[in-house]
């Protein structure tokens, strides 16, 4: 009952980070080296390792055709991943697909994985380990985890819109004319930061919020029997669980949906870095950065 208390007075618990092992001075907060985040995302990125290549390689059958044919999680895999190219990259991206989606597929399952194991409710489940903080949580709930993916993206535009335009990269953030092309090329710098911004905490906020509703929803049952005993709790766990069951059922679609879009936006912005305009209007390339504008 002291545990439930302490959630309902505090519904972060189960959200935030809780720190394993820190180096620092003594008495300040220090770096982390090893929290619940941390392992969980070590456990999702074991697992895609782990269960995906084997996935995919669930063929029909061992004859020639066979061989061809995915089955079952192999053809579902298959199936959203052909999707995200043909659907999603190639329109942003064009000629240079193929180059980028298996950066793209990655971010997607990553995010996905790490969405869905932060619904199971592994701390509650394993409290012989270190308090319960051990296993368990979201880590993309984590800014410092969100954040990193978007610094990711953020090193993947720059690199690539440089390595494949070359200074003409750098030349499109100065449009206009002499003067006013350098106002207008660090508000495109701001730009390119508020982009990786909105990547991070678009992620974070949909993540915690879900988790924090889900706890205080708990922590009235727990608050409910201390303030009108036994038969109180009873009266407010009834709807409290129903209400429980519909933000699972949400969680879990939000999980898929956070992922494609944290996806989603790395495509269009890969795309509008290495599909620039160029000087001689009407190319393929002006048309393809201006759609994904």
């Amino acid at each position: 009952m002291n545990d439930l208390l302490a959630a309902a007075i505090n519904p972060l618990t189960h959200v935030v980070q809780h720190p394993i092992i820190q180096i620092g001075p003594d008495g300040l907060r220090g770096f982390t080296l090893l929290s619940n985040h941390i392992i969980m995302q070590l456990i999702a990125a074991g697992l895609l390792i782990f269960f995906l290549p084997r996935l995919v390689r669930l063929r029909a059958g061992s004859d020639e055709v066979g061989r061809l044919v995915p089955r079952g999680w192999a053809n579902a895999i298959e199936g959203m991943c052909e999707w995200f190219r043909v659907h999603v990259a190639r329109p942003a991206l064009g000629e240079h697909t193929d180059r980028f989606v298996p950066y793209i597929w990655s971010v997607f399952f990553f995010i996905l994985t790490c969405n869905l194991l932060g619904i199971i409710p592994l701390a509650d489940w394993t409290p012989f380990l270190g308090g319960g903080h051990v296993l368990g949580g979201t880590s993309t709930a984590n800014i410092w985890v969100t954040g990193a993916l978007a610094i990711s993206t953020l090193f993947m535009i720059v690199y690539n819109g440089l390595k494949t335009n070359g200074w003409a990269y750098v030349k499109h953030f100065f449009m206009g004319p002499p003067g006013l092309n350098v106002f207008i090329a660090l508000l495109e710098v701001v730009g390119l930061a508020a982009k990786t911004f909105a990547l991070a905490m678009r992620l974070f906020a949909n993540m915690v919020a879900g988790h924090t509703l889900l706890a205080v929803l708990v922590g009235f049952v727990s608050m409910a029997g201390a303030a009108i005993g036994a038969a109180g709790a009873i009266g407010i766990a009834l709807p409290v669980i129903v209400f429980a069951v519909a933000i699972n059922f949400l969680e879990l679609f939000v999980a898929f949906l956070q992922a494609f879009i944290f996806m989603f936006l790395t495509t269009m912005f890969l795309g509008q870095a290495v599909n620039i305009a160029h000087d001689h209007g009407g190319s393929h390339h002006h048309q393809d950065s201006a759609a994904a504008a």
